[in-house]
Order: C-alpha cells, then sequence, then structure tokens
C-alpha cells in the first residue's frame, strides 16, 4: 500500500502523520525529524523485542540508547516516569536529544511527558504500535501518566515532531487489544462524522478481520478527524473535548477498576454507550438510533454494559475530578445525533443518576 501523510496545522509546530504499510522498513525514514546527535527510544518488554532493533536499523548509524518499561496501563504513574529520567541522565541526554515512543498509548503518553519536562522540553516523536495509539493518543499532543485517585491527572500538552503509523505493527497485536482500539474509531463516527459511521456499520467484518483496505481507512479517517479538531483546539479550550465522547463514564470505569481489568478502549466503549443513554433521556438521541449504536460497539467485540461492582456513588465520585469539570459541576460529551456531539452541564442530576444505576444492568 502506498504511504498517506496527513498534517496536523499547528503553525510553526505543524508536523506529518504518516500511515502505510512497512514504514519501519524505510531506510531514512526518521532522519528528517531528528535533531541533534542524542537519542532515547522508550519501549516496554512486550514490543521491545519486536521492534526495537528495526527501530534502532533507522537510525542511519547514529548511536541510541533505550529503556525497556513494564507493560500496561497500572504502570503509567509517576514511579515509571522516573526511570525514564533516570535513564536520560545516566547517558548524559542534553536539550538536543529526542525521544522516540514505541509503544503503544502508554509508551506515547509517558515518553511524550517526559520530554515535555526533560531539561525543560525535548523533541519526542510517535511511533504507535497498537491500533487505539495510531488513530488517537499519538496525535494531538496530549501526555500524561496517572493517578491513583485520577487517570491522565498530572500531564502536559507537548507536540511532537512527527507521528509514524506502520499498520504492519498491528500484526503482533493481540485480539483483545485490537477490538479496544475500534472504540476510538467508532467515537470519531459518533462526534463529528455520520458518514463514516455508517461506513463503519457497513464494513465491520472486515475490520474484525484486519482487512488491509479497510483498516488503512479506518486509521486515515480517524487521524484526519483527529487533527482537524486538535488544529482548531489544540488545549481543549473548546471543541477538543468533544473527542472525549464515552471518557468521563469510561476514566470512571478504569479508576475504580485499578487500570488493570478493563482495557482503555473497552471502558471508553461502554461510556460511550451511557453517553448515547444519556442522550437519549434528555430527548436528543431516539431509541432507533441509541440501539444502532450499541449494536456496532456489540459487533466489533465491545462491551455495551459497565462492571456490575459500580454505583452511581462511585461513579460521580471518579467523575467529579474529570479535567473537564468546571465550578463542580460535571460535563459531559453528549450526542445531539450521530455525527454531533455537544459539551454540556446542563442536565437533570436524576438522569445522569439513572443511566449510571442502569449502566451495568
Amino acid at each position: 500500500m502506498n504511504t498517506h501523510t496527513l498534517s496536523l496545522d499547528l503553525g510553526d509546530r505543524s508536523y506529518p502523520i504518516l500511515i502505510g504499510k512497512a514504514l519501519l522498513r524505510q531506510e531514512g525514514l526518521l532522519s528528517p525529524y531528528l535533531g541533534g546527535d542524542g537519542i532515547l527510544i522508550v519501549t516496554n518488554e512486550t514490543i521491545g523485542p519486536l521492534y526495537l532493533d528495526t527501530v534502532t536499523a533507522l537510525l542511519a548509524g547514529r548511536k541510541a540508547d533505550h529503556i525497556i518499561l513494564p507493560d500496561g496501563e497500572q504502570y503509567k504513574n509517576l514511579e515509571t516516569l522516573n526511570l525514564i529520567f533516570s535513564r536520560l541522565l545516566e547517558c548524559s541526554h542534553n536539550r538536543d536529544t529526542t525521544l522516540i515512543a514505541l509503544g503503544g498509548g502508554v509508551i506515547g503518553d509517558m515518553t511524550g511527558f517526559a520530554a515535555a519536562c526533560y531539561q525543560r522540553g525535548v523533541d519526542f516523536i510517535q511511533i504507535p504500535t497498537t491500533l487505539l495509539a495510531q488513530v488517537d493518543s499519538s496525535v494531538g499532543g496530549k501526555t500524561a501518566v496517572n493517578h491513583a485517585l485520577g487517570k491522565n491527572m498530572i500531564g502536559a500538552f507537548h507536540q511532537p515532531k512527527a507521528v509514524l503509523i506502520d499498520i504492519e505493527t498491528l500484526e503482533t497485536l493481540p485480539e483483545r487489544e485490537y477490538r479496544a482500539g475500534l472504540a476510538e474509531v467508532i467515537k470519531y463516527g459518533l462526534i463529528i462524522d455520520d458518514e463514516f459511521f455508517c461506513w463503519l456499520e457497513e464494513h465491520a467484518s472486515e475490520l474484525l478481520g484486519r482487512q488491509e483496505q479497510a483498516l488503512s481507512h479506518a486509521i486515515e479517517v480517524s487521524c484526519r478527524l483527529k487533527a482537524k479538531v486538535v488544529s482548531a483546539d489544540e488545549r481543549e479550550g473548546g471543541i477538543r473535548a468533544i473527542l472525549n465522547l464515552g471518557h468521563t463514564f469510561g476514566h470512571a470505569i478504569e479508576t475504580q477498576q485499578g487500570y488493570n481489568d478493563w482495557l482503555h478502549g473497552e471502558a471508553v466503549a461502554a461510556g460511550m454507550v451511557m453517553a448515547a443513554r444519556m442522550s437519549q433521556r434528555l430527548g436528543w438521541l431516539p431509541e432507533p438510533e441509541v440501539a444502532r449504536i450499541e449494536s456496532l460497539v456489540t459487533s466489533l467485540g465491545l462491551p455495551c454494559r459497565a462492571p456490575e461492582n459500580i454505583g452511581s456513588e462511585t461513579y460521580l465520585e471518579h467523575m467529579s475530578v474529570d479535567k473537564k469539570a468546571r465550578g463542580g459541576k460535571i460535563r459531559l460529551v453528549l450526542l445531539k445525533a450521530i455525527g454531533e456531539a455537544v459539551v454540556t452541564a446542563d442536565y437533570p442530576q436524576g438522569d445522569l443518576v439513572a443511566v449510571l444505576n442502569q449502566a451495568s444492568i
């Protein structure tokens, strides 16, 4: 397949998003995005054995240090972040260094945050190897770590120099993680592009089968839509908040489950259904449209229902520390229609409680 190049337009901080097959075997691919001689590749114990040597070979003879971190959302914390800082210092990296994030969303978020902090900011490159990271977390410059009391509550906006998406890396992605990434793909159709949602309904079986043409199209459209939103609102002061459809509910699930039992995409899938049900209670989304959403989520192997051990009081406790909350009010991303999202705190509390109580039924 050909390489597709998109651009995220942020003035002098604009950067390319390259999408293709076998990108990591293209000689000289990384060279245009490397500044000084210093390079630190950050990866984990799952991805490192698969792709670390391949990426190192792309560096055209430059010396690159690396660090291999434990794998899992439960390690996305300040303690693990400090391991990256220690490695940078042990290897005497300076402000001309470039960090390379080689892995999924956890590695991308932590590497980006480390780059934002180290010596007050150094360059980094995203090489996402999971579907979720390829269509969402690698694009847009959000970087963070989790806290026991809230997901992604400690972080910074720091844009990469480039995002390199090699869909060939998805061949080694476990089935559960692959399906979890499809939740973020569904999200784009729901919030901003009803035609894309219809396309997903029609091509669900091809996506589940990882059919190359369908997968490439889904990734390209997802990245294009996210780039459009981020270009208009880099720091989430307005429209970018719609990218969080399902996340306020989903983050509460992840926090309560200890960032371990549920994958991020699984929690977001259940959260999007909860947002759809809330939209229905407000009279915005008719039942047949909610049924379409639940049907697509289910057909792609994702959960429509939340864990049974979370009650409305627990949800509200976690949701109250969501980054979108303002003035003590929980702001939700809801749907006026499929393809039209809105951010609002103007809703009856009783309706929210009812949705939360029914989420696991």
